[in-house]
């Protein structure tokens, strides 16, 4: 064959071979089309045995673009894939799993396709097609997770009501394609606040605990404190050691309870909402032998729930933490005054949501809810009928459109019953009344407020939830003077003033101030101390097991 007719084949093997390459974006294009369309509507799109769970956003995606695959460059993955695989890799660093975004199976044509696209070296375009869906779904469901949660709260609890960011997934994905910026893109779908990151922190070096083997349990025994000998101590010390409440006490007589390991407890019961009298009791030691892998879980649970707050908590805003029973005042993520709370009993739950405190009511009236009146109040009533009187309570009847006062004692009440109650009870202003002094409005579908009480003395106790649902408060004058720093018009003096005068009062503010009340089991504080509490209402288990189940789809 002469040197000629070899160089014009060559040429047009060249030339061929180029034209299948010019031509295999239009290809895999077609085919992408080809399989969203046939998968019907809503889509039911699978790639082997993966399912495909972006199935509205997905289709948007594409149908925006034409169809052009955002994956797939010149016959072969782009480099944005291995972006989106260091990304997924590490989903377990937010509490998540890799696995539920496709991981393994994209790893797997990555591998079989990378190499794909040479002269003479065609990649099966099914398999570029699958590639394609699977990254695309893989970053919708993800990003969808970051931005709002792994788990809808409503589906597992119907007391949760969280108002979950939204944002165009379609034109995130169109950003971080365009921009080549996956990594960038999907950090900025996380959650704000430097709460997150810590807890995130919080998560590595429990899990650091964890694959050093964790910890062992303190064995069953009479109770630690300060000046005791026992053996029991040496693993106590060794305890606290792994999760930082015991500094290195090299020379330390091991199994003697000295003024250090004394702090230590101290330090662990204070992380953990225990009276914090530095003797390792049944309640500490309880606390003690809680698993690691259980307080990893634990700290999973409450990265979900900050992926559940709205985007922006408010420069200046009043976060209550049901499981901590505290509430907490804040400036740009500042706590400026802390109090103790009285939440719901685990009857009467106090539900979980974000609203603004809108205006306060001095010196309230409490108009009894009918659930109170009939469950704790009527019994009252029934034993003794001089219980209204001494306790302010008015009774009414609503008698042709007019309320009306109505003299307890010309009430047979051994014929009254919850079925056949036909009042209504109200209570005046004054010490005696449920509500305090002060009632801080924020009106909402659960009729939950924050109030004053006159029951000072339950705020001293370690465990505080005896109240129907809404959410006592142990300095609401403190709490007034902070949602009135906008209004130069009140002062101190002058709330204590008509405070006084007995009066009841509405305020309102000139500017509503951000409540979140939010139940964390969990979270870090700004020195990086991990804090753990009970879980009250037993919703930890739930939503752990609701975080490990497959994935929802976007519909």
């Amino acid at each position: 064959m002469s040197i000629g007719r070899l160089i014009i084949i060559l040429c047009l093997f060249i030339l061929c071979t180029g034209s299948a390459l010019c031509d295999s974006s239009g290809e895999i294009r077609e085919r992408i089309r080809l399989r969203i369309e046939a998968a019907g509507i809503p889509p039911s799109l699978q790639v082997g045995e993966e399912s495909i769970y972006a199935s509205i956003v997905l289709p948007i995606f594409y149908e925006r673009r034409a169809y052009e695959p955002a994956w797939i460059k010149n016959n072969k993955p782009a480099p944005i894939v291995k972006d989106l695989l260091h990304v997924l890799q590490s989903a377990s660093k937010q509490g998540l799993r890799a696995s539920d975004y496709h991981v393994r199976r994209i790893e797997s044509v990555f591998k079989q396709t990378e190499s794909g696209g040479s002269i003479g070296s065609q990649n099966n375009p099914t398999q570029l097609v699958d590639l394609e869906l699977l990254c695309t779904d893989a970053f919708l469901i993800f990003g969808a997770h970051l931005l709002k949660g792994r788990v809808d709260p409503i589906t597992i609890d119907a007391e949760w009501h969280a108002n979950l960011r939204e944002v165009d997934m379609a034109g995130v994905l169109q950003t971080a394609v365009t921009n080549q910026a996956v990594d960038s893109v999907l950090q900025s779908l996380l959650p704000p606040q430097k709460g997150y990151d810590r807890l995130m922190q919080a998560l590595e070096r429990y899990r650091i605990i964890e694959k050093a083997g964790g910890w062992e349990n303190i064995p069953d025994g009479p109770g630690l404190s300060k000046g005791k000998s026992d053996n029991r101590v040496a693993d106590l010390r060794e305890r606290l050691y792994l999760t930082g409440d015991l500094a290195d006490t090299t020379g330390a007589d091991e199994t003697v309870f000295d003024s250090i390991l004394e702090t230590a407890v101290i330090s662990f019961q204070l992380r953990h909402g225990l009276t914090a009298d530095g003797k390792a009791g049944p309640a500490t030691i309880a606390a003690l032998n809680v698993p690691v892998r259980s307080r990893i879980q634990q700290i999973i649970a409450n990265l979900e729930r900050w992926r559940w707050l709205p985007q922006e908590l408010g420069k200046r805003n009043v976060i209550v933490n049901i499981a901590n029973f505290e509430l907490d005042l804040n400036y740009e993520e500042s706590t400026l005054v802390s109090m103790r709370v009285i939440v719901g009993k685990a009857y009467r739950r106090t539900p979980v949501f974000s609203d603004y405190i809108t205006y306060m009511v001095l010196n309230p009236t409490w108009n009894v809810p009918r659930s109170i009146a009939l469950a704790d109040i009527l019994p009252m009533v029934k034993k003794d009928v001089n219980y209204l009187a001494e306790n302010d309570f008015e009774l009414l009847s609503d008698l042709q459109g007019r309320v009306e006062v109505i003299d307890p004692m010309t009430v047979d009440w051994s014929a009254i019953t919850t079925e056949n109650f036909p009042y209504r009870l109200r209570q005046k202003p004054g010490s005696k009344n449920n509500l305090g002094r002060i009632k801080f409005m924020f009106p909402n579908q659960f009729n939950v407020y924050l109030h004053d009480t006159p029951a000072k003395g339950l705020f001293s106790r370690e465990r505080r939830n005896f109240s129907s649902g809404c959410i006592r408060i142990e300095k609401p004058a403190q709490l007034a003077e902070f949602l009135l720093l906008s209004d130069s018009s009140w002062t101190m003096k002058r709330l204590e003033s008509q405070l006084a005068a007995g009066n009841e009062q509405t305020v309102a503010l000139k500017k509503p101030v951000p409540v979140h009340i939010l139940y964390w089991t969990a979270w870090a504080a700004a020195d990086g101390t991990v804090h753990f509490r009970e879980d009250l209402y037993h919703r930890d288990t739930r939503l752990i097991r609701a975080i490990f189940e497959q994935p929802d789809g976007d519909d």
